[in-house]
């Protein structure tokens, strides 16, 4: 797996240890659309397990990227947590995030009170997690600039091996970073042609804890807000098979999570307005629901086709974010604020991909076709409202607000792509060139509303249509034995967002306005990459470099001049140009395999060093990670194991501001025990941080001065712990 440290042991007490050496022996489907294992792969690809899941206590995010030099994910102090997922410092909506093939809604925020994330997927519901590193838009679109994270959610077949027709089970847990708790059921049935599966599952607990000391009440606290965590989530599938290479699947998912939040970093006197907060209270709410009806056929014969999949999918994704202040006014008048956040997508989408396998020659070819066709409506508002708590008098206008508001107009984006790939084997397989081209037509559709016109007045909006044409070239060479080269280019493509190309908002008391920008242009990237592999039976080791080149990223906002009324005017504009490069290393070694004195032992290892330059302001780009690395240690029994895994990073020398923060470097050692005491009963431990070491991890630290007064804000957890058991039968 693409995790440091030893896979250990199996399910059952009767089953053979897996000490995973064969990591590139490893099935993906995300970096070419078929079948491959990652050996016959012309990328770097990350391939994380159920079992590795659970081996590792995996409950969000940063916990399934911990061991992954290279993929960050962030968290904000304060109230939002989780963030985005960054890939080789490129993060946001620029990363393609799929569940089943079904893109994840987007990420978007603005202000202090508004933050809509990516984290909508419950990783318990998970069988497997493929990354891959580097842009992925000739097979995936818009979107994947910076790479691509593909969630595959269960299967009833997942459970129901060796004849078994029915499966039940059970996990429980706890957490002591955030007091927290979890609990999960899945149940699967499974007959000649019908299969099921539900799986349900519960969490619930506080704050992240960090390393901060100052429990007061103000701008000066450095502890965690108080706050209640709660989310729910469900996974159900039907399945028929009318024979054995053909199977019809729907699916429905739901996913809901809520925090209630007593923002006490907020409280208190606020240079900015002159007013002093008594109370400051957030309820923030998301939801994701899915239906997708999927059909397979693994044996078609036919001329177009040897196999076929295709699905139809609604999704549903909302956000919605309360906040309620009570203050004093700089003129002593108590009042309390109240102020809403929404942000909804509702995305509808067919797909299709075929496969062919033919022979010209001595030279076999494996071609891969589909289709993808969605279409997306957003709707975002703000709304609130201010009360004079001696008068009872209230109003919608919130200065520099009148409340409702939309900062872009309800947007529908309708995509449509085909793409053609051909995996084409030369020399009996050992060498492999992968070519590959997508064309994806871009369409947005904006609708000036009744809110946004009252708060737009006379601005125009504009739609926008864009062609693209995305190339994408591969090859792997097996050259000698256990080794092989392999690299390629990938050509990177983000379409202009809906809420960039429609900026809205004027406001006329402080004097400034945002206006569309019609020739705004796709962001676009250049990607080199190369490598060598070798995957013995006993040692794997992969080396990667790579270079990205990214032109015209969009920057919103930005202040173009005074218009004939004199305001200021604001727009999204294309001015970036940037260079992202770097090297990768992953490597394990199965110590049993070349000494039977060391049976049971594994030692697995990562690093990843990468460089960021912003061309246009020449400057180093703050996304990108320092030196980072992990090494682990395992021992695996038949029925128990151990690991010892650290993560480590170098000091962070490169900003673009020198009165910046820059994280010192720490290693952190973390261990993990597992037991499997009984058939289909086991338990897993995990003490995290052993030294209770003081940090910041990568991600989690704004851009913060070196001299403010409160860093420790962004620290890690101190020492904690993690445990679960898991019954089936």
């Amino acid at each position: 797996m693409a995790l440091p440290g030893a896979a250990f042991a199996a399910t059952a007490p009767e089953a053979p240890a897996d000490t995973g050496p064969v990591e590139f022996d490893r099935v993906v489907v995300t970096a070419t659309r078929t079948e491959r294992a990652i050996a016959d792969v012309p990328n770097t690809v990350d391939v994380i397990e159920r079992e590795r899941m659970d081996e590792l206590l995996v409950r969000d995010l940063k916990d399934l990227f911990r061991y992954e030099p290279g993929i960050t994910v962030t968290q904000s102090f304060g109230r939002f947590g989780i963030g985005d997922i960054r890939i080789r410092g490129l993060g946001g909506n620029r990363v393609r995030i799929l569940v089943d093939g079904i893109p994840v809604s987007d990420a978007f925020e603005i202000g202090s009170f508004s933050n809509a994330n990516r984290n909508f997927v419950d990783l318990d519901t998970l069988k497997r997690v493929e990354v891959v590193r580097g842009p992925g838009s000739a097979l995936y679109g818009s979107d994947a600039l910076g790479g691509v994270v593909s969630f595959v959610s269960k299967d009833p077949s997942d459970y129901l091996e060796a004849g078994r027709d029915a499966h039940f089970g059970f996990k429980l847990g706890a957490e002591s970073d955030w007091d927290g708790l979890f609990g999960g059921a899945t149940a699967a049935f499974g007959g000649d042609r019908w299969s099921g599966l539900v799986a349900v599952g519960h969490r619930q607990g506080r704050e992240l804890e960090n390393q901060g000391e100052d429990d007061s009440a103000g701008a000066a606290r450095t502890r965690p807000n108080p706050q209640d965590r709660n989310g729910r989530s469900l996974l159900s599938k039907l399945v028929f098979a009318p024979s054995t290479d053909q199977r019809f699947r729907l699916t429905v998912e739901g996913n809901e999570d809520r925090a209630d939040t007593d923002v006490l970093t907020q409280r208190g006197f606020q240079a900015l307005t002159g007013a002093t907060n008594t109370l400051v209270l957030a309820d923030d709410r998301q939801t994701r629901a899915r239906v997708a009806f999927a059909h397979e056929i693994d044996a078609l014969g036919s001329a177009f086709a040897d196999a076929l999949d295709w699905q139809v999918y609604r999704q549903d994704s909302e956000t919605t974010q309360d906040t309620l202040e009570e203050r004093v006014t700089a003129a002593g008048v108590p009042e309390r604020r109240e102020r809403s956040f929404n942000f909804d997508q509702r995305a509808y989408g067919a797909q299709a991909n075929f496969v062919k396998g033919f022979v010209t020659g001595a030279v076999q070819h494996d071609l891969a076709w589909g289709l993808d066709v969605s279409r997306t409506e957003t709707r975002q508002k703000r709304d609130g409202r201010v009360t004079d708590l001696v008068t009872g008098a209230s109003t919608n206008m919130m200065l520099p607000d009148v409340f409702p508001v939309r900062d872009f107009p309800v947007s529908r984006t309708t995509t449509a792509a085909l793409y053609l790939q051909d995996e084409i084997a030369f020399a009996d397989g050992t060498f492999r060139l992968v070519p590959a081209l997508r064309v994806d037509r871009y369409e947005l559709d904006p609708e000036i509303d009744g809110i946004f016109a009252e708060d737009n007045p006379g601005v125009e909006v504009v739609g926008l249509s864009e062609t693209e044409v995305l190339p994408k070239l591969g090859a792997v060479w097996k050259f000698f034995g256990d080794w092989s080269l392999f690299g390629g280019y990938a050509r990177g493509f983000r379409a202009p967002p809906y809420n960039d190309v429609n900026i809205g908002f004027t406001n006329l008391m402080f004097g400034y306005t945002a206006i569309a920008n019609p020739g705004l242009k796709p962001e676009t990237s250049d990607g080199l990459e190369a490598g060598l592999r070798f995957a013995g039976q006993a040692v794997h080791a992969g080396l990667t470099g790579y270079h990205n080149r990214y032109d015209d990223f969009i920057e919103s906002f930005r202040f173009v001049g005074f218009n004939d009324q004199g305001l200021m005017v604001f727009q999204s504009q294309n001015v970036a140009d940037a260079r992202i490069y770097g090297a990768e290393l992953k490597a394990g070694v199965d110590l049993g395999a070349l000494s039977q004195a060391w049976a049971g032992w594994s030692v697995r290892g990562s690093a990843a060093w990468s460089r960021g330059e912003d061309r246009t302001a020449d400057a180093p780009l703050d996304s990108v990670d320092p030196l980072t690395a992990a090494l682990g240690v395992g021992y695996a029994a038949d029925a128990w194991g151990v690991e010892l895994a650290g993560r480590f990073a170098g000091k962070k020398r490169r900003v673009s501001d020198p009165d910046l923060y820059r994280t010192a470097g720490y290693g952190v050692l973390d261990l993990y025990a597992h037991w499997a005491f009984a058939p289909g009963a086991r338990v897993n431990l995990g003490l995290f941080n052993l030294a209770d070491r003081k940090y910041w991890a990568a991600g989690d630290l704004p851009l913060v001065a070196a001299t403010s007064g409160t860093l420790d804000r962004y620290t890690a957890p101190g020492r904690n712990f993690a445990v679960s058991l898991a019954v089936e039968f």
